[in-house]
């Protein structure tokens, strides 16, 4: 649970890698997307949010801060994680620029917390990686 106060576990496009597969599993496990790119997913490496021009020059360090936002490949994300998972990247970039980043972290705690164990749900299998509760 440690892990969802991590500033460096929100992705550009809004995205808490704590909540993430990827990050939670532990075979192969992820760094998360601000990380080196070193046992990342080739489809983590490759992302075109993630290696966006203004991103990788550090002009923004979130999307929303880009004059394009929302652009295409953040639109395309945001429609597949909200029929997919219940969730909302142009969302959470929203509210990280209006209520800042520390406010979103705690937030997301809170929405991602197993009222069972305490421990994190996963998006997109949607059960705890502690006790295995449904959310």
């Amino acid at each position: 649970m440690r892990s969802l106060n991590k500033i460096s576990l929100i992705a550009p496009c809004g995205m808490s890698c704590g909540i993430c597969m990827a990050y939670l599993r532990d075979k192969n496990k992820c760094p998360g997307c601000r990380a080196t790119d070193t046992n990342k997913a080739i489809s983590v490496i490759r992302c075109r949010i993630k290696n966006c021009e203004a991103i990788q020059k550090g002009e923004v360090k979130f999307c929303f801060g880009c004059n394009n936002f929302p652009c295409k490949n953040l639109k395309h994300l945001d429609k597949r994680y909200r029929a997919k998972y219940n969730m909302s990247m142009i969302e959470n970039l929203e509210n990280i620029k209006k209520n800042g980043i520390r406010k979103f972290i705690r937030n997301e705690k809170i929405r991602w917390s197993c009222s069972e164990c305490g421990g994190t749900i996963c998006v997109h299998r949607g059960y705890c990686y502690s006790c295995g509760k449904r959310k």
